[in-house]
């Protein structure tokens, strides 16, 4: 009988993780078309990474608002409820967005329905899998949305050289419709859980409940910080890594589709790291991975730009340890926040983290692109500029 629950319980997973994949083809479609998009729609660097920061706006204010309403209606529901409004938001980005302006409104537009696959589906995990081995399971639901990332950039970078860049968004917006169906199926007999106040206690206002909580505060600003670091690296990764191509030879064309290619490579960095440190925190603690994972990720964000004129293969290993590093303790603070939180307020302490988090995330891109600008007009090499704008990020 227990070899049974194991096995459904992983079945389960697993759907609910391809699911999850599905969902990340849009979230670096345009990170992917950055080299090709800034010429084409007449944008500085500032505004190229202004519309990843308008996605990660979005995504903030939708996954601090998911959170409130699974706690209300239950997270299967809001899961469910997202991701068709995830499903349209994304196609209409891919079809419509033209210029600077539009692709800022409509991306953001698509980051605002984008949260519902996030914390919903942590709250999932935490209320199905026991403590001793959520942390694995949490790093495979965020594994899964780093393979999603891969597959977009090499998505991308494969299909635009023959569709165009539209043409490969639209490929990569089909995919929150086949999560949507994949949720389904995986979500088809799970409850829809809404844990209740206490017997004989009034329900609590849960903001208050959970900025008095000061371990999962703690928690929470150590993550504000590590998304500083992990959404810039996210943002910026395909371009700098098309500019280390265009450095060793390769044309504009070339280098955009190398570098999408080779981002998608270094993210399967990100999938080891997700499921090693989940793993990890099972066995060695939480705090203790927490804080071996930042210190590898804060050396590699300070070194990673100066490195630009080294050959490709040895560029993209360093890319692939930093997101292994950098996505490393992921997991761990969203597993960490489920054993700091009664399950009632689960959900509301993932939309502070969130609002948090992201809001640190949503500023992070821009502020890599102004560095950028602002070394150019000086002048500076690649390797300044790159260099420079890596340990903007790296400071976080």
């Amino acid at each position: 009988m227990q070899d049974t629950s194991r096995n459904s319980d992983a079945s389960w997973l697993a759907w609910l993780c391809l699911s999850r994949a599905s969902f990340a083809l849009i979230f670096t479609a345009y990170s992917a078309a950055i080299p090709l998009l800034t010429p084409e729609w007449g944008m500085s660097a500032g505004q190229t990474g202004l519309i990843q920061s308008a996605w990660h706006a979005g995504y903030l204010v939708s996954l601090f608002t998911v959170g409130f309403l699974a706690d209300r209606y239950g997270a299967k529901r809001v899961f469910l409820v997202s991701s068709i409004a995830a499903s349209v938001s994304a196609m209409i980005f891919a079809l419509f967005a033209g210029s600077f302006l539009s692709g800022a409104l409509l991306y953001g537009l698509t980051g605002l329905f984008s949260g519902g696959s996030y914390t919903p589906g942590l709250t999932l995990i935490a209320e199905r899998v026991a403590p001793t081995k959520r942390g694995r399971a949490m790093g495979f639901y965020l594994a899964a949305a780093s393979f999603g990332y891969a597959v977009a950039l090499m998505l991308t970078g494969a299909l635009t050289p023959w569709i165009g860049w539209r043409g490969a968004f639209i490929v990569n917006a089909s995919g929150p419709l086949v999560g949507t169906l994949l949720a389904l199926y995986a979500l088809r007999a799970t409850p829809n859980l809404i844990h209740p106040a206490p017997a004989g206690q009034p329900a609590a206002n849960p903001l208050p409940v959970v900025l008095g909580n000061k371990p999962a505060m703690l928690a929470t600003w150590a993550y504000t910080f590590h998304s500083w670091e992990m959404l810039g690296m996210k943002a910026w990764m395909p371009a700098f890594l098309a500019a280390a191509a265009y450095v060793s030879g390769s044309n504009a064309t070339e280098a955009a589709s190398l570098g999408a290619g080779l981002t998608a490579i270094a993210y399967i960095g990100s999938m080891a790291g997700s499921v090693a440190g989940g793993a990890l925190s099972d066995r060695m603690g939480r705090t203790w991975t927490m804080l071996a994972m930042s210190f590898a990720s804060i050396t590699c964000s300070l070194s990673l730009g100066w490195l630009i004129g080294l050959p490709l293969w040895l560029l993209v290993a360093v890319a692939a340890f930093y997101s292994f590093a950098a996505i490393g303790d992921s997991s761990v603070y969203s597993t960490a926040t489920t054993e700091l939180v009664p399950p009632r307020y689960i959900g509301a302490a993932y939309s502070v983290r969130s609002a948090l988090g992201f809001g640190a995330g949503a500023f992070s891109p821009w502020v890599f692109g102004l560095v950028l600008d602002a070394t150019r007009a000086a002048h500076a090499s690649p390797a300044w500029s790159w260099g420079l704008a890596w340990s903007a990020i790296g400071v976080g």
